[in-house]
């Protein structure tokens, strides 16, 4: 039977970790400059790509197009993606961006996830904090790592929604980031086509780019830029053709009201 997903809202939580309100301790480094650091960070980043590639190759059959897009790009580009795998998304775009090292924006709640919450920040992990303090520094270490030709990845639909093969709709708000750094944009688009040999789906990766803001004035630029990445994915997005876990949306009974 094909497992059947409801949901109220494209806010929906389906994945959720051992500590999913999990807070950064308020002495925590953003970047770590120490020599053991960087040494553990590259060491355990390399064996994460080679498992990635095995894992993204074997379990989600994975197949990347447009790599060709990413090619003559220095590295300070972002990349925004459709958020359907808990465990691949890690692995995705690093693969796709080799041999350029990515750090990607992710929630908090991660980091309560046992073992692997604390080899995030090494993994290139740059978390989101829901205060003022917080996002200074997430745009510091963001732009930091742009200047070290790092490609920024984002996933702006935030939650996790396994294996589905729409586009959910997400706010402008990430994509003030290549806007005030006047830096352009790839959108990476998971698709899921069904397989005559496997039980799981063949995993379609696109890359479409690089796009470019436009406008008058920043929150212009963030519109325009939003529309473009949303236009390209829900584009490719046409190209799934197996649903492999079905999403339905959540009927609301007249006495629930």
């Amino acid at each position: 039977m094909k497992e059947v997903r409801y949901y109220s809202t494209y806010t929906d939580d389906f994945e959720e970790s051992a500590n999913q309100n999990y807070k950064l301790p308020e002495d925590y480094k953003w970047v770590r400059k120490d020599i053991f650091s960087k040494f553990l960070s590259g060491l355990i980043y390399g064996l994460a790509v080679i498992f990635g590639g095995a894992y993204c190759k074997s379990f989600l059959h994975m197949k990347v197009k447009g790599r060709k897009n990413l090619k003559g790009m220095k590295g300070d580009f972002f990349i925004y993606g459709n958020h359907t795998q808990p465990v691949g998304d890690v692995f995705i775009p690093a693969l796709c961006a080799l041999p350029k090292r990515i750090f990607t924006v992710v929630s908090t709640a991660n980091y309560g996830i046992p073992v692997i919450g604390k080899i995030l920040p090494y993994l290139g992990a740059l978390p989101i904090v829901d205060s003022l303090h917080g996002f200074k520094e997430l745009n510091k270490a963001i732009e930091m790592r742009v200047e070290m030709n790092h490609p920024i990845v984002i996933y702006p639909e935030a939650h996790v929604w396994e294996y589905y093969t729409g586009i959910r709709p997400f706010a402008d708000a990430s994509f003030k980031f290549p806007v005030k750094m006047n830096k352009p944009a790839f959108a990476m688009t998971v698709t899921y086509r069904e397989s005559k040999v496997f039980k799981r789906p063949i995993m379609e990766v696109y890359l479409d780019g690089p796009f470019y803001a436009e406008g008058e004035t920043v929150k212009d630029k963030t519109t325009d830029l939003h529309c473009k990445i949303y236009e390209a994915m829900m584009k490719r997005s046409k190209n799934s053709n197996y649903n492999y876990i079905e999403y339905k949306e959540k009927e609301i009974s007249k006495c629930e009201n």
